[in-house]
């Protein structure tokens, strides 16, 4: 916390610049995805999505080789190269970054099973943050989320904010900071955390019978075994993926009652803390991610400052990019119609300038820092920085 972000960056920029595996005498790995697979929005399958496309030929290419120097210049170097099917492209910078945005949006679609949004947002608490889907992870799957850590690590050594909105419990236990039982269940489910709540602040039985009554009423409870018309709850409850999971061994046989009320509410919550925390997912994530950057950079960072080097900030600031913005040759910052293009840019919505930036440069964000404010000798940045605008192509007319 004593230390300022944009010197941890440039700290962290000169490690990644250290470790660099894949030297310029090495050709890139080439990967191929067929555009066709993925038509019609809907993906129909998930292996024929891009991240699965990509897994596939990227998991026999050893990680040093996605070791590249951070991204600089014009057509800048990039962990591998994209070619679609069919398809003539220019460069390798504009596929490679539309790569990353078509694939943060499987990974936020019904196509993918990584994440799942969280059940606050289904009362507009966090609407639309995702989390790790907490599940026990087949073989296959552990691979997809090993790869999604490497697309962490890919997309910070390219400098190309991820367009992905995930809690911040995800990012806490990415740097290995522990979740705090409150506030970080508060945010993922507002429904369990009020749940939970309701029954540590019941004061005597009679409120423990309404409350069981109420719950009954929304088919959550049962009756108890010894009064048959007094309802009860059983030491069950859903997990994040609609399972009905037993909170202790034979938890479906005992009921909650006055005295175990205290027992039941923190067995709740310790599923949903392991549930946030996912250790065999984020397990394979973290080894993802090592394999690109040195995982010893993460402890200087916290949750937001990590967050903010690989997503980037989710809206566009126009002074910011005003900025960083050069005009060639015969154009001026007061010519009329540049005026006109920076008010017009200033009517815009956020989602619209989000669509303004990927129409210009490929992907939805810009970079939170840029490497051109000091002036240093490593100012040779990367697309979307600087923003240049030119005078139209000598063809007359008006």
């Amino acid at each position: 916390g004593l230390i300022f972000y944009d010197t941890k960056v440039t700290v962290m920029n000169r490690v990644l610049n250290a470790t660099v595996q894949r030297t310029a005498d090495h050709a890139a790995p080439e990967i191929t995805l067929d555009p066709l697979e993925i038509v019609g929005g809907e993906i129909r399958a998930s292996e024929n999505s891009y991240f699965c496309q990509a897994a596939r030929q990227l998991g026999c290419v050893p990680s040093s080789q996605l070791c590249v120097k951070l991204a600089s210049g014009g057509d800048p170097t990039y962990a591998f190269n994209i070619r679609f099917t069919g398809e003539e492209v220019h460069g390798t910078s504009g596929s490679f970054r539309h790569f990353l945005w078509q694939v943060c949006k499987e990974l936020q679609s019904s196509s993918l099973s990584l994440l799942l949004l969280c059940p606050s947002s289904a009362v507009n608490k966090n609407k639309g943050k995702y989390i790790l889907t907490p599940s026990p992870i087949t073989y296959a799957e552990e691979q997809l989320f090993h790869f999604f850590g490497q697309l962490l690590g890919i997309a910070i050594r390219a400098d190309v904010p991820l367009p992905l909105d995930l809690l911040p419990s995800f990012w806490k236990t990415l740097v290995g900071e522990p979740l705090d039982p409150d506030v970080d269940l508060q945010e993922a489910d507002i429904l369990t955390y009020n749940y939970v709540k309701k029954f540590e602040n019941i004061s005597d039985e009679t409120e423990l019978e309404a409350l069981c009554a109420e719950i009954a009423s929304q088919h959550l409870a049962t009756e108890s075994p010894d009064c048959p018309n007094k309802p009860c709850c059983k030491f069950t409850y859903l997990s994040l993926t609609g399972e009905e999971v037993e909170l202790c061994p034979r938890g479906r046989h005992i009921p909650v009652g006055w005295e175990n009320k205290d027992v039941y509410a923190a067995a709740i919550r310790s599923l949903r803390m392991r549930e946030l925390q996912t250790p065999e997912c984020m397990t394979a994530v973290r080894a993802g991610l090592g394999s690109i950057i040195p995982l010893q950079l993460l402890t200087t960072l916290t949750p937001l400052e990590m967050e903010l080097r690989t997503c980037g900030l989710p809206y566009i600031n126009l002074e910011f990019l005003k900025a960083h913005t050069m005009y060639q040759v015969g154009l001026m910052e007061t010519d009329q119609h540049i005026e006109f293009f920076w008010s017009a840019l200033e009517m815009f919505t956020q989602e619209e300038l989000c669509k303004f930036i990927k129409f210009a440069c490929n992907q939805e964000r810009i970079p939170f820092t840029c490497p051109c404010k000091d002036g240093g000798p490593d100012t040779a940045h990367v697309p979307p920085y600087p923003m240049k605008i030119a005078p139209p192509d000598g063809a007359a007319g008006t």
